[in-house]
């Protein structure tokens, strides 16, 4: 597959999306991998792809999480998944009024600078309309992946979704699969659910 059409980086959310979710989890012992979504991650690394988690994480901020639990269940994806090569996590609740704090571009627009990556040469995938809003509103292309979580509205919104993971990355590697995708088809891109934005 040519360089020039795979994107900078593909940024995955955490909750609902990586791993099944679980509100406020600060318990490594019940991470679960979504189906499909080990070899997913694998095929993007195996072709030299940077991938990266952003994630809202409110039960810091509501006193129902502390940071070290957070920094355990991340050490578990990452032994699950192998290490990713970031996380951008907002621990902010709803009412602080952060800019971190998907829907807002502050995760995406952190993680990207981080990488060196463009935005618009930058994939978000999460399973609610938050991670997409983000992807939106920072100037990167997005894959919905949905669960029972994910609203009708936020399905209907969607630019590109897909049934789960594995075709989610398919999308995003097919020149043609997702609008503004370089060398491909189409336009450039230009209340939260529980799923990736507790």
């Amino acid at each position: 597959m040519a360089a020039s059409t795979l994107p900078d980086a593909v940024l995955f959310d955490r909750d609902g999306t990586l791993v099944v979710d679980v509100p406020y989890n600060g318990d490594p012992e019940r991470v679960r991998p979504m189906p499909g979504a080990r070899a997913a991650v694998a095929r993007l690394r195996g072709l030299g792809v940077p991938v990266g988690v952003v994630s809202n994480q409110s039960g810091v901020g509501r006193g129902l999480l502390t940071r070290r639990q957070v920094q355990a269940v991340r050490r578990r994806v990452d032994a699950l998944f192998g290490p990713f090569a970031l996380w951008a996590v907002c621990p902010h609740g709803p009412d602080a009024g952060c800019g971190c704090r998907k829907p807002a571009p502050g995760l995406v627009l952190a993680a990207c600078e981080r990488l060196g990556a463009a935005p618009r040469r930058t994939v978000v995938v999460g399973d609610i309309g938050a991670d997409v809003q983000a992807a939106r509103a920072a100037g990167a292309r997005s894959v919905l992946v949905p669960t029972p979580v994910t609203r009708p509205e936020e399905i209907e919104a969607a630019e590109v979704s897909a049934p789960d993971l594995p075709e989610a990355v398919r999308l995003i590697l097919d020149p043609d699969g997702l609008p503004g995708t370089p060398g491909g088809r189409g336009p450039t891109g230009g209340d939260p659910g529980p799923g990736g934005a507790p």
